[in-house]
């Protein structure tokens, strides 16, 4: 998976260089509008201007693929298996803790007694049931 993601990187990154070349090598629409203006060919400037030359043909082509490229890297890294990304959940997760130490079925430890007698006795008065 790594390796498909590389090589989608690497075509995205020289199509998008082909386009930045394929649009600053083209020549605009508005280009012969100084030289020509009220002669007829500012019309031009909002209507068609017949059949798409090389350049503009080549540069749809390159733009389709980098959105596809796009999608692609898109899709390849939304579908990453999730991975815990701090060096302390592992820390954590793989020190071990020692058990503590087991009492006698019939006394129960200090806590406990504590805990027991706190909780039975301990009921406010004026909470109604």
């Amino acid at each position: 998976m790594n390796t498909l993601f590389t090589l989608l990187l690497v075509v995205h990154i020289a199509v998008a260089l082909g386009v930045i070349g394929l649009v600053l090598v083209q020549h605009g629409k508005g280009a012969d509008m100084g030289a020509a203006f009220g002669s007829g060919a500012s019309g031009s400037l909002f209507g068609a201007t017949g059949s798409a030359n090389f350049l503009s043909r080549s540069t749809a082509v390159l733009a389709a693929i980098f959105f596809a490229t796009s999608l692609g890297l898109a899709y390849i890294q939304s579908n990453k298996p999730k991975t815990s990304s701090s060096v302390m959940e592992n820390a954590v997760n793989s020190s071990s803790v020692p058990a503590p130490a087991a009492a006698s079925n019939d006394e129960k430890p200090a806590e406990e007694k504590a805990a027991v007698s706190v909780d039975s006795g301990s009921k406010a008065k004026d909470v109604p049931n």
